[in-house]
């Protein structure tokens, strides 16, 4: 019996796990020798020998199979099964029950982030080429791509590459670009080529740098992450997380890009929702106070808000409250996401997501758990059962 099952799920966040060399065999010969190691953490390379003993265990013995599957939802990171053998990752599907999922990098990025724009195209060319690899032999893998938006050509340059690879979604950073704005007209052709592909773009948690200033940590009360380390997410990372997306995408609907390229989709993703019923009250509180004054803001042919409804989704973390931003926000906006492998989805976020819906009507859920998503993606429609 898979974890999933009833209706049709579709997962908009999950994850690989990256081992030591898994980006250097498909980098270009000029950059192998730049990329950064992932191995410096301590006791990083005794956890990679033991999560990959573990996998060749599963792939022999199947009394270490049957375990795994046990413990599906309860081994997290390179332990989980599927974290970073494609062939198990489909046999993960199996057991999810979930139709598709849009399959992210974990650490990868950091391997080639910085100044150095040959280093940064370079390792993204990398990146784009080994996740579409991880993906290609299951269709139920979609690829995220990772394009920066630095360098106008070089980024046009990546993601011609990624959605000839099959990219299914493009991840770009919810910052500025470089000098520029995201909307800046340099950057025009790679929003048009993102449209006339069907290919959303999205913004993932960690693609706007730091979520919080660490000073804000330097309170002679150190606490250890929920996790139990110091470097993820605390109360108060909590509550800037969506600070980086909500101006990137703001800016987005701002300056007019929705007008500009109609068709564009975009997600955010593993930023949470709580914050998206009053953002879309400032944006359309913005236009009201500032048109005036701001011409481009009076080109406009919606309502900020409406922008928001017809080109982007969100999705919430499992302790948010869906059914109240569904009331507030609209069936239209909201995405399922498991997060796997990695801890913060959770042992069983479904269940969860199921007691907020339990007084949400069938078709609204029905959005929440596959619509919604087959909107972002341009798949086909998917109705609600008889």
């Amino acid at each position: 019996m898979p974890y999933a099952e009833g209706r049709v799920f579709y997962d908009a966040d999950s994850h690989l796990m990256e081992l030591g060399d898994w980006l250097a065999g498909y980098a270009d010969p000029d950059i192998r020798e730049k990329l950064r190691p992932i191995t410096g953490a301590p006791g990083l390379s005794e956890l990679l020998d033991k999560a990959q003993a573990r996998a060749a265990a599963r792939a022999e013995d199947p009394e270490a199979l049957a375990k795994g599957e046990e413990r599906l939802m309860t081994d997290k990171g390179w332990l989980a099964m599927g974290a970073f053998d494609p062939a198990e990752r489909s046999r993960v599907l199996d057991l999810l029950g979930f139709e598709a999922q849009l399959v992210f990098s974990t650490f990868a990025p950091v391997q080639y982030g910085g100044r150095d724009l040959d280093l940064l195209y370079g390792g993204t060319l990398a990146h784009n080429r080994a996740v579409a690899d991880f993906c290609a032999h299951d269709e139920r893998l979609l690829p995220v791509a990772n394009v920066p938006l630095v360098d106008p050509d070089r980024a046009r340059t990546a993601l011609d590459e990624a959605l000839s690879l099959g990219a299914a979604a493009v991840m770009v950073p919810s910052t500025a670009a470089g000098d520029r704005s995201p909307t800046h007209p340099d950057l025009h052709p790679f929003w048009a080529t993102l449209e006339e592909a069907g290919v959303p773009f999205v913004n993932h948690i960690g693609g706007g740098g730091k979520i919080l200033d660490r000073a804000f940590h330097n309170n002679d009360m150190p606490v250890v992450d929920h996790l139990g380390g110091g470097e993820n997410i605390r109360a108060k990372d909590y509550m800037a997380v969506h600070h980086s997306p909500e101006v990137f995408l703001a800016a987005m609907i701002l300056d007019g890009m929705f007008d500009r390229f109609p068709d564009l989709r975009g997600g955010c993703i593993e930023h949470g929702a709580l914050w998206v019923p009053s953002w879309m009250r400032r944006l359309d509180l913005a236009v009201k106070s500032f048109a005036r004054t701001e011409e481009p803001l009076q080109r406009l042919e919606l309502a900020p808000s409406e922008y928001v409804r017809r080109h982007l989704k969100f999705t919430p973390f499992p302790d948010e409250p869906v059914d109240w931003l569904i009331e507030q926000g609209g069936a239209e906006l909201f995405l399922f996401s498991s997060d796997y492998p990695h801890p913060e989805g959770g042992r069983d976020p479904l269940r969860k997501f199921r007691g907020c819906l339990e007084g949400v009507d069938d078709e609204a859920q029905e959005r929440f758990y596959a619509g919604n998503f087959a909107e972002m993606m341009g798949m086909a429609p998917v109705t609600v059962a008889a």
